[in-house]
């Protein structure tokens, strides 16, 4: 750790209240906080319910904690929650009253703004592609947790668990449980357990993943406020704090040095922080929800999903199912149908398609074709939001799941 402590308010700030205006006792009631609500799964709000909202007073409180020379350790939470309130403001973010918890629809213009702030990033840093290529996700997303939360009768729409089941059954008149037990665990689990989904079930199951939703934005969002309004000093001394560790300040500093290369892959950097580390151990817990409910709805998100990046092929394309067994007299059976052989909820599952799909085609639109992206960049979010929602297309992937399905015995 190099940097030296520096000033965190920003430049130009002259309205901003000094050190003065605040107590070493006042001060010290922040200090040692422990970050009880990093993860916003428990609740609410800022990241310790003990820490004030107000920006100008978390400015104070930071420039007289940095005068004092206190170790940066110390005030973690509260430098934490000074980016975080900036960032929030910045985007329209009533950061206080933000709850996942409260559903999509309660937090629909959250998202819309969330993903704003992302693209607007973008636009103006270009060397952001976690941002650009997080906004572009994000609209296919949202849309999709806005069909989930409307339509509380999801897994039972027509033909859901008809076409898994239908699939589950050509598989063992061909080989028996040997060659069905090979389809994936999603698939599966949606053919025995669609019908018994509840609107409680997706409540829940939605309240966990806007926690992420919200949780990617309060982990990475705060770095990227402090990239673009006060430099890799800020970040040097979030790294002091141990906010994040070397491997993520490395990515900062190779960000900074404007190398193409360097770029893209310390973006990729932040893009398996938000993956690995981040919402790792959500998803994995939301896919274990009651057993067969939440491994069929995580399963039915890599059949819905379609992110909006040029020349991506959508989830349920990637890896399409194609599974054989030997039968009793020598001959091989081979089921083919087209939907995804694996699980969106499964990191390393996940982090292939990122790795393969994802990341080298922002990367490659981002060099080679930036006006097509800018443009679509500059679409108005609730639009993107709108575009993406995938109820009208669910229905028809499963039945053409059904009638592409091939078995054949060689």
């Amino acid at each position: 750790m190099t940097a030296g402590l520096v000033t965190v308010l920003p430049a130009g700030a002259g309205a901003t209240p000094s050190a003065e205006s605040v107590t070493a006792e006042q001060l010290d009631a922040y200090l040692d906080l422990p970050m009880t609500n990093r993860d916003a799964a428990q609740g609410p709000g800022g990241v310790n319910e003990a820490l004030p909202y107000d920006r100008d007073e978390l400015a104070a409180l930071l420039e007289l904690a940095q005068q004092r020379g206190i170790d940066p350790v110390r005030y973690q939470a509260l430098l934490w929650q000074y980016w975080l309130v900036d960032v929030t403001e910045t985007a329209g973010i009533d950061l206080a009253s933000w709850n996942p918890r409260d559903g999509v629809e309660a937090n629909r213009q959250n998202l819309i703004d969330s993903y704003t702030y992302y693209v607007n990033l973008q636009l103006s840093h270009p060397e952001l592609q976690w941002a650009g290529m997080g906004g572009l996700v994000g609209a296919d997303f949202g849309g999709g947790l806005i069909d989930f939360e409307l339509m509380s009768g999801f897994y039972d729409f027509p033909g859901l668990q008809d076409a898994a089941n239908t699939i589950v059954s050509a598989a063992l008149d061909a080989g028996g449980d040997a060659l069905a037990e090979k389809l994936p665990s999603g698939l599966q689990a949606l053919a025995r357990a669609g019908a018994t989904i509840t609107a409680e079930d997706l409540h829940v199951i939605l309240g966990d993943i806007l926690v992420m939703q919200k949780n990617i934005f309060s982990d990475l969002m705060p770095m990227h406020q402090a990239y673009v309004t006060e430099g890799l000093d800020a970040l040097e001394l979030m790294y002091q704090a141990e906010l994040f560790p070397e491997e993520i300040i490395q990515a900062w500093r190779d960000i900074a040095t404007g190398d193409p290369d360097k770029i893209a892959a310390a973006n990729g950097v932040l893009l398996r922080r938000e993956q690995g580390v981040v919402i790792k151990d959500q998803w994995d817990a939301v896919r274990s929800y009651k057993g067969d409910v939440g491994e069929a709805v995580t399963y039915m998100s890599t059949v819905a999903g379609s992110p909006a990046v040029a020349g991506v092929v959508p989830p349920r394309s990637f890896h399409p199912i194609e599974i054989r067994t030997t039968l009793a007299d020598g001959r091989v059976a081979t089921l083919t149908t087209p939907l995804p052989n694996w699980n969106w909820s499964v990191f390393d599952e996940r982090w292939e398609y990122i790795a393969t799909e994802l990341l080298p085609k922002y990367k490659a639109q981002v060099e080679n074709d930036w006006p097509a992206l800018e443009a679509t960049l500059r679409e108005p979010y609730d639009q993107k939001l709108e575009g993406a929602r995938p109820l009208n297309n669910i229905p028809q992937t499963m039945l053409s799941a059904v009638e592409g399905t091939k078995v054949t015995i060689e």
